[in-house]
Order: structure tokens, then C-alpha cells, then sequence
């Protein structure tokens, strides 16, 4: 490759490139685009569907839409419908490739298992008070907590209790037992399941507990073999729990990459936000013209 070549590559093809040449994946480039099924999406989410999904095409690879739908609260199966319309709207096309995290509960269920027998995760019956004030501070360590030092026996018990529903929501949490004085507070012991007896949009009432998005996400991404999770800058943090996981469970080592989110000045680019309006009246739904979303800008003409 010339000099003139490899200047033009920006920071992820870089990386990409890197991986190729050093046959880190035994296979072409994959990629996936994971939203929420819980609204419409925005233009911040456009960016980051062409960089999924032009990587992939450039390397000849493939990319893989995937809904991340682990929170029954909040998920519907018409925003999935109206996803896949904005995508295919936008002029790209995952095949027949189209899973759900909820695809792959009862692995992830296996997984959790496995962190409790190998000592890597516990059950914590702290309040969410309690277990902020153990968490610490960005410049103060947290705090092990009396429920850390639990049995893997114990641990192992409770939890397939919390599977079968004998407990209350918020009663208890799985987390993983990883260092309470990390300079990275998302490692301190995240929590990775939750009890949450409601009816999901794909599964109904199989489940009584669901795991978190650091642990649904990043495992996912290893069971599809996706080589590249290529997500937007917030995650950063979130990379040092994708990796333990990963390296813990012994599973296929997909590599995250992060690029800056686009905002747009005047412009609102956060769902939540974005729900607040329409729960307020503000306008009259996810596509009103005056949104952000894809499916309004489909409204106000632009191609």
C-alpha cells in the first residue's frame, strides 16, 4: 500500500487493516448495528448504521442487524418494524441476518452460570442505596460488601431462584466479581442481571430476570462472531468489562472500536429526550416533522 493509500484511511480502517494483516479473525470483516427496539431512530443513529455497515462492505464482509431487547419495560414490536423500514429506507440490506439478544437468553443464562462456578460473579442482595455507597467515588475506592465473600454453592442457589421468580424485582442483582477499587467505576462489580417479572415482546413470561447491557451486548456480539463492534464513544468505559468478559468466559474475542458521536447543532439526538416531547405533547409522535428521528426527515422530503 502507498504512502498516499494509508493516509487517507481514517482511525478505523487503520485498525481494521491492522487486524487483517495480522489474521487476527480467521474470517472476512463482520459488523452489526444493535439498537434498542424501544423508539424510532434518530440521525445520530445514521452514522452509526453507514459505518457498520460501509466497513463491512468495504472488506467484503457482512453486517448483522441485531435488537437489543432486554428491557421488557420499555420495548415494542412496532419500533423494531419501524427500524427495520428507516434502514432499508437509508439503502442497506443485512440479508437474512436479523437476531435479538433475546435470541440467545437461555446462552447468556449459561454464561452467567459459568462466571458463578468459576468464582467470577455473585449475588448481591444490597439496596441500590447501599450499593451506591460501596461503589466510592471517581477519587475514592469502593468497598467489598458482606455478599461478596458468598459461597459459589450459595451463589449458584440464589440465582436459579431468581431465574424461577421466587423473588421481588429489586430484591437482587447478579454481579460480576471483578475489582472494587478500579479507576474504572464500571468495572467495580458490574451488575449483570436483574430480576424484572414482565411480559417481553418475543419471549412473554418465560423470563423473571434479564441480563444488563454490558453483559447481553458484548456476548452477543461473540456468539454472532462478530469481528468488529463498532459503537460510539460513550462506551469507551465500557470496553474494560466487554474484554474481562470476554477473556473470562473463553469466547470468541470480538474487538470493540469507538468513534465520536454526531450531534447536530439545535438538534435534539437522545431518545430519551426525544420520548419526553412526545409524552408531553410537544409534537404528535416519533415522526412529526419537527423530530430528529429518520422517519421525520423521510416526512420533510429529504432523500
Amino acid at each position: 500500500m502507498s504512502v498516499e493509500e494509508n493516509i487517507s484511511l481514517n482511525f478505523i480502517e487503520q485498525f481494521v487493516e491492522e487486524d487483517i494483516a495480522n489474521n487476527k479473525f480467521p474470517k472476512p470483516i463482520h459488523t452489526r448495528f444493535p439498537p434498542e427496539p424501544n423508539g424510532f431512530l434518530h440521525i445520530g443513529h445514521v452514522k452509526a448504521i453507514c459505518v457498520n455497515f460501509e466497513i463491512a462492505k468495504k472488506y467484503g464482509g457482512k453486517t448483522n442487524l441485531r435488537f437489543d431487547d432486554t428491557n421488557p419495560s420499555t420495548e415494542r414490536t412496532d419500533f423494531v418494524d419501524a427500524i427495520k423500514k428507516d434502514i432499508k429506507w437509508l439503502g442497506y440490506d443485512w440479508e437474512d441476518r436479523e437476531y435479538y439478544a433475546s435470541d440467545y437468553f437461555e446462552q447468556l443464562y449459561e454464561f452467567a452460570i459459568k462466571l458463578i462456578k468459576d468464582g467470577n460473579a455473585y449475588v448481591d442482595d444490597s439496596s441500590s442505596e447501599e450499593m451506591a455507597e460501596y461503589k466510592g467515588t471517581p477519587t475514592e475506592p469502593g468497598k467489598n460488601n458482606e455478599y461478596r465473600s458468598r459461597s459459589i454453592e450459595e451463589n449458584l442457589d440464589l440465582f436459579i431462584r431468581m431465574k424461577e421468580g421466587e423473588f421481588e424485582d429489586g430484591t437482587r442483582v447478579l454481579r460480576a466479581k471483578i475489582d472494587m477499587a478500579s479507576p474504572n467505576m464500571l468495572m467495580r462489580d458490574p451488575i449483570i442481571y436483574r430480576i424484572k417479572k414482565e411480559t417481553h415482546h418475543r419471549t412473554g413470561d418465560k423470563w423473571s430476570i434479564y441480563p444488563m447491557y454490558d453483559f447481553a451486548h458484548g456476548q452477543s456480539d461473540s456468539i454472532e462472531e462478530i469481528t468488529h463492534s463498532l459503537c460510539s464513544l460513550e462506551f469507551r468505559h465500557h470496553r474494560d468489562v466487554y474484554n474481562w468478559l470476554i477473556e473470562k468466559l473463553g469466547i470468541f474475542p470480538s474487538r470493540q472500536i469507538e468513534f465520536a458521536r454526531m450531534n447536530v447543532a439545535y438538534m435534539i439526538t437522545s431518545k430519551r429526550k426525544l420520548l419526553k416531547l412526545i409524552e408531553s405533547k410537544v409534537v404528535d409522535g416519533w415522526d412529526d416533522p419537527r423530530m430528529s428521528t429518520i422517519s421525520a426527515l423521510r416526512r420533510k422530503g429529504y432523500p
